[in-house]
């Protein structure tokens, strides 16, 4: 059977293009559990230059994280609450039926995965731990705050919402016009989003129209963390830690509530404003700084690959002193035997390394 001749620069695509871990999510199809990423992170990814290695949220998998290096990066996104014993160090103050209530009407949020809270709440510490850029989007924004000791609201409406005058409320999901719903947030100045949508605001107006798909949200921020933006009722939609923001050297720690990616028509390709890719722009570009300093501080040493006329002479240079060796152990007139051991030190050691 024959072989493919590749390309030797693409024999080890690690050294190429960055590699962007994604957890995915699991659903129903056909009787059967099946796991999906949302196509419109994996797009963004894919244009701004790196490859996205989805890690199936199947048991066990936590344990194996390791496995999936090289990371470069790491995108979490959309899923199902998380488990609120993770974050919650006191009793909720809803009542059994107001829990009750919340399951009924986030019944598709409310069935918690604890196989992907722990894969990805994993992944979380693993790029605090050693600086890898992280976007999170949704959920992965919420990950981010509990992975750093924060801690969340277990519903909106009942915790948040209902708590204040109407005129400061805010509607965060909309069943019934779940992608079309937007709500305003106010940017907070001299921010990474104030600098990705200040084209778009208008004078001193911070304000922009954002999706939201969430009935939870940050509570309490973690300390790292400064917020980047805030809905009316005063949930944060957006946070990162400035200590560990600057793409260019590969750093990136963000978390977004809204979908930045998702914010677009539904049957065209143009985002609400030209500011929506710029998470996923900044991240890859963190991505790649952050691939380039990792394998530079991975290289080792390499044999000098010589280029052909220094070989030829490398290689007569063998020859001669093997010559040289023979001469003396047939004892050539005018040379001095008692050279020969050094001689052929040298020699055993060119011929040995000549390969």
């Amino acid at each position: 059977m024959g072989t493919i001749d590749m390309d030797p620069k693409l024999n080890d695509l690690s050294q190429i293009l960055p590699r962007v871990l994604v957890v995915s999510r699991r659903t129903v199809r056909k009787n059967k559990f099946v796991d999906f990423v949302g196509e419109y992170h994996l797009d963004l990814i894919v244009r701004y230059g790196c490859v996205p290695v989805i890690v199936p949220r199947v048991t066990g998998v936590h344990m194996l994280l390791e496995s999936f290096k090289p990371i470069h990066g790491v995108l979490l996104c959309e899923g199902e609450d998380i488990d609120p014993s993770l974050y919650e160090s006191e009793i909720s103050s809803l009542s059994p039926e107001e829990l009750q209530e919340i399951r009924e009407t986030h019944a598709s949020d409310t069935a918690i995965d604890k196989e992907k809270d722990s894969i990805e709440l994993g992944l979380a510490k693993l790029c605090l731990e050693q600086n890898i850029p992280y976007l999170g989007i949704c959920r992965g924004s919420q990950i981010l705050n509990v992975a750093c000791g924060g801690t969340l609201y277990l519903d909106l409406e009942k915790e948040l919402t209902n708590k204040l005058p109407e005129e400061r409320r805010t509607m965060h999901i909309d069943y019934d016009n779940y992608d079309g719903h937007r709500h305003v947030v106010r940017i907070v100045e001299n921010s990474p989003l104030h600098s990705w949508f200040k084209d778009s605001l208008d004078g001193e107006n911070m304000e922009i129209l954002v999706n939201s798909y969430h009935h939870q949200g940050v509570k309490r921020l973690a300390q790292r963390f400064v917020p980047m933006a805030f809905a009316a009722d005063g949930l944060m939609e957006g946070f990162y830690d400035p200590d560990a923001y600057n793409p260019e050297e590969g750093k990136f720690i963000m978390g977004l509530q809204f979908h930045p990616e998702r914010m677009r028509q539904h049957d065209l390709d143009e985002f609400d404003y030209p500011g929506c890719p710029a998470a996923y722009q900044e991240f890859a570009k963190a991505v790649i700084a952050y691939q380039k300093k990792l394998n530079s501080s991975l290289s080792v040493p390499k044999t000098l690959k010589l280029d052909s006329e220094m070989e030829n002479k490398r290689k007569m240079l063998v020859r001669s002193f093997s010559l040289a060796k023979y001469m003396y152990v047939r004892g050539a007139p005018g040379k001095n035997p008692s050279k020969e051991s050094e001689l052929e030190v040298g020699a055993e050691f060119l011929e040995v390394n000549d390969h």
